[in-house]
């Protein structure tokens, strides 16, 4: 029985990007993302092009009393489950969110809260399956606090511990847990933002991450250069770094 892998947060540039190249392979999709429309038609795509079975449904990060019906939706329909993918995520504005605490909260709650609500229940599934994976999409911004971007990089940061003791609890029963920390991508979400370099493609990050997942990578820069700013930028002396503009 062809298993299936599901994603959350499927209408953005990388989580189309993965469902493509995993479709190619033949393997089975179950789509949730909040914008109903558009789930439709990427499943629809997805099924017409590469002849998968594609499932959707409507997901929303902040309705959290929703999120337990939809995992047990998720199970009964991608059954059995080879892996989760969460590409979730809500960058904001940081500006904003100094002064409005709601905007603040969404930016966690669309980040972090809303993947723990949402990851738990499939987490659980896997465990009594006892196979499986899940790839968590993180961020470099949760590297450490910069002050362009702290309210995101913060629940960025938040969702990196999580996934690191998930992977430990889970790691005893065969199935693995990867953190993806990318760097910036060409996609809606980054477009006309100041100050971008080192711009990767989303077919290029998804690939590699298809391939860190079968090397059962923990935690993976992308593009890989990533991993030598970030070591950098963590290393810089606190007093010198509040001075910097990052």
């Amino acid at each position: 029985m062809t298993k299936s892998v599901v994603i959350i947060g499927a209408t953005s540039s990388l989580a189309r990007s993965l469902a493509h190249q995993l479709a190619q392979r033949g393997t089975n999709l179950y789509l949730a993302a909040r914008d109903e429309v558009e789930l439709d038609r990427i499943a629809q795509d997805l099924k017409i092009r590469y002849h998968v079975s594609v499932g959707w449904s409507r997901f929303e990060a902040l309705e959290f009393e929703s999120h337990r019906e939809i995992c047990d939706r998720i199970l009964a329909a991608a059954n059995p489950l080879e892996g989760v993918i969460l590409c979730m995520g809500e960058l904001g504005n940081q500006p904003t969110a100094q002064t409005d605490i709601n905007h603040a909260l969404a930016i966690i709650q669309s980040n972090y809260t809303g993947a723990v609500s949402i990851l738990t229940p499939l987490a659980n599934a896997l465990e009594q399956q006892g196979s499986g994976w899940i790839v968590g999409i993180g961020s470099v911004a949760g590297d450490r606090g910069r002050q362009s971007n702290y309210v995101y990089g913060s629940a960025k940061g938040a969702l990196t511990l999580f996934l690191q003791g998930l992977r430990s609890r889970l790691s005893k029963v065969g199935v693995h847990v990867m953190t993806v920390k990318p760097g910036f991508m060409d996609t809606k979400m980054t477009f006309g933002l100041p100050g971008l370099f080192l711009v990767a493609q989303p077919d290029d990050v998804a690939r590699d991450i298809l391939k860190a997942v079968q090397k059962r990578k923990n935690t993976v820069y992308l593009p890989w250069f990533w991993w030598g700013i970030m070591t950098i930028i963590r290393a810089i002396p606190e007093p010198i770094f509040k001075k910097m503009k990052l």
